[in-house]
């Protein structure tokens, strides 16, 4: 009976309704065969017999952490080094441009990775800085990596990949900030420790406030707004603008834009904005 459990509709607008209130994240009708999908499989683990009692247990105290789990298991993350290249080939002329080697502007250069995802993106960000410092240091460099999902941000701490997901890293670039695995690790590739060191991986949900001291030079959140709601991605672009520095930029996904949304964001270039 628990293999086979229906998701009826009422039990999928409830969930729905949850994980949006949570994380803003629009579980429409066309997602309720993934929903039951992957929820299904707690229930399996979980012994529940009934999406329903699923649902009562973790809105519950002692289903906080069910919670969690529920969360990363309906979160779809797809990622890979370098997606989407133009952006970093834009991070890079910036970087360029901001100062050099001139004592009085170098404060930390600051990039939050939003929807980090399992890391590609912010190992991508770090090793894009560390070849556009021209004199400077990694320690003008600090990265921010976040993500809705515990699983995922575990994932990019290891900083171990398979080769797959290196189809857009020039061979150069593998071999100057990745180590290639061998024996039981033979096919996959590890993030070099100075590249690790300069990102910060921590689980937070963007539906949350950000800290005061969430200030950056660089904000990436791609292809993460596609999962919300116009009202939503509205108020989470204004609530970037305001912990950006002046003339810091905005990067979305290429599939994504601000058309619609009331921000004050400088247009730049498609999925490129700028305070």
């Amino acid at each position: 009976m628990i293999a086979s459990a229906e998701l009826r509709d009422l039990d999928f607008e409830k969930i729905s309704r949850l994980v949006y209130d949570l994380c803003g994240i629009n579980l429409h009708d066309g997602k309720k065969e993934l929903v039951r999908a992957r929820l299904g499989k707690r229930l399996r683990e979980g012994g529940f017999r009934s999406f329903s009692e699923y649902y009562r247990h973790v809105t519950t105290e002692e289903g906080r952490e069910e919670l969690i789990a529920m969360i990363d298991s309906v979160s779809t993350n797809l990622t890979y080094f370098f997606r989407e290249e133009s952006h970093f080939r834009r991070l890079r002329q910036v970087i360029q441009t901001m100062g050099g080697t001139d004592s009085k502007k170098r404060e930390a250069l600051r990039i939050w990775s939003a929807g980090c995802s399992s890391g590609e993106e912010p190992y991508s960000l770090a090793i894009t800085a560390m070849e556009s410092l021209d004199g400077r240091t990694a320690r003008d460099v600090r990265i921010l990596a976040t993500d809705i999902s515990t699983r995922v941000v575990r994932k990019a701490v290891s900083g171990m990949y398979p080769r797959e997901k290196f189809r857009k890293v020039p061979t150069d670039l593998i071999r100057k900030y990745f180590q290639y695995g061998c024996g039981q690790w033979e096919g996959y590739y590890r993030v070099r420790k100075e590249i690790r060191d300069l990102v910060t991986f921590s689980r937070f949900n963007l539906m949350d406030p950000f800290p005061p001291d969430f200030q950056f030079n660089f904000i990436f959140c791609r292809n993460v707004m596609i999962y919300f709601d116009k009202k939503t991605q509205e108020m989470l672009v204004n609530k970037f603008y305001h912990c950006l520095r002046e003339d810091g930029y905005f990067f979305v996904g290429h599939s994504e834009s601000l058309t619609g949304l009331s921000h004050p964001f400088k247009y730049i270039e498609p999925s490129v904005y700028r305070r």
